[in-house]
């Protein structure tokens, strides 16, 4: 009997129910023991530019003859049924007091899920076509969420146009690769990033069902980015770039971490912050990833070689290893534009909420996005 095999029966139904891929943990727990998979081996080779400001677009100017096609176009899309959201909504709920943050009250009598999923709906009724939504959840997230919907009606949403799928498990691993166990000599589980987003979208058969529903592009975004929403203007601007992909990036304020477009041998795609070299001056890109795109759905039905990065947890004071991947990175791989977009104001598109002060301190902000 192998050392998986030995595990408790609870934890074998978990990694079963959510794909645990044995062979890939094996491979990746013996490149961590042999010491090829590290904290070094997350930082991107090749020589790295800063990028200027005309790499990215910005929004186009109210009134302005380009901000009318690009909303027309938009609506166009909606209309006909070519827009779905994709919510990620994986991950451990653990900045929440181990709530899932979803179905957390973030506005009165209307959870974060309740405030995403208004948007969708009111978009839908307004350009006349159908917005599917895609839950990725996470084996920590999944029950609540589900619960969450049926107990609330789907929050507007048609029984159609919802689907729920699940990103993948693992287990965490000490530093030498063996095992972790934690106080109760059980292994402890995670969701290894958002970069199953695409993996597990194509392989639940979403991806199979939207395309041949007539969808054509998917709004992504983070479920605590409740500024991230379906606009019309946004995705006609997409969709008149002809590109395959759009990244939103924000202006960068002190304090900000995260990823941001840099120029990587020559191509431009989103590095994330603990990627680039301890000598490059992540200041000097004034914008960073904010983790919500727009896709052509038909670029994801195929494999992308997301880089394995490694990192460092702490569970009950001790130190221990997961392997994530990063939806970011889909950037490296499709032709993509770079949006612009503002963190203030109504018009805001991004306004995360990672803690429960967060979210205290933000509420009169959120009254004003998504009222």
């Amino acid at each position: 009997m192998t050392e998986i095999e030995r595990l408790p029966d609870d934890i074998l139904a978990t990694l079963a129910t959510y794909g645990f891929d044995r062979e890939r943990f094996e491979s990746l727990r013996d490149r961590i023991a042999s010491g090829t998979l590290n904290a070094e081996s997350n930082i991107v080779d090749g020589e790295l530019v800063a990028p200027e400001s005309d790499a990215w677009d910005e929004q186009p100017k109210k009134g302005s003859d380009e901000l009318e096609e690009a909303r027309e176009a938009g609506a166009k899309a909606i209309a006909a049924g070519h827009v779905g959201a994709l919510i990620l909504n994986g991950g451990m709920a653990t900045r929440f007091g181990g709530v899932v943050k979803g179905i957390v009250q973030a506005l009165p009598g209307k959870s974060f899920l309740a405030l995403k999923v208004q948007n969708v709906v009111r978009e839908s009724r307004t350009h006349g076509g159908r917005i599917p939504v895609y839950m990725m959840n996470s084996f920590s997230t999944d029950e609540a969420t589900r619960a969450h919907f049926e107990e609330h009606k789907n929050l507007g949403l048609p029984e159609d146009d919802l689907e729920f799928y699940t990103q993948g498990v693992s287990l965490r691993l000490e530093k030498d690769g063996e095992l972790f166990l934690d106080d109760e000599e059980r292994p402890s589980l995670y969701g290894p990033g958002h970069g199953d987003c695409p993996i597990w979208f194509r392989r639940s058969g979403c991806l199979e069902r939207f395309l041949d529903a007539g969808g054509r592009y998917l709004m992504i975004s983070n479920v605590d980015n409740l500024a991230a929403r379906i606009d019309p203007v946004v995705l006609g601007r997409h969709i008149l770039s002809k590109k395959k992909l759009t990244a939103e990036v924000a202006p960068k304020w002190p304090g900000d971490k995260g990823g941001s477009p840099a120029w990587v041998d020559g191509k431009l795609w989103v590095v994330e912050g603990f990627r680039f070299p301890e000598n490059f001056n992540q200041d000097s890109i004034p914008v960073f990833n904010t983790n919500t795109f727009t896709v052509n759905a038909d670029q994801l039905d195929r494999h992308f070689d997301l880089t394995d990065c490694y990192v460092s947890k702490t569970v009950q004071d001790r130190e221990v290893i997961q392997i994530e991947t990063l939806v970011g990175e889909l950037t490296k791989f499709l032709p993509t534009r770079y949006l612009k977009v503002k963190r203030t104001g109504k018009s805001s598109r991004f306004f995360p909420i990672k803690t429960p002060a967060d979210l205290d301190d933000g509420r009169e902000d959120l009254e004003l996005i998504c009222g």
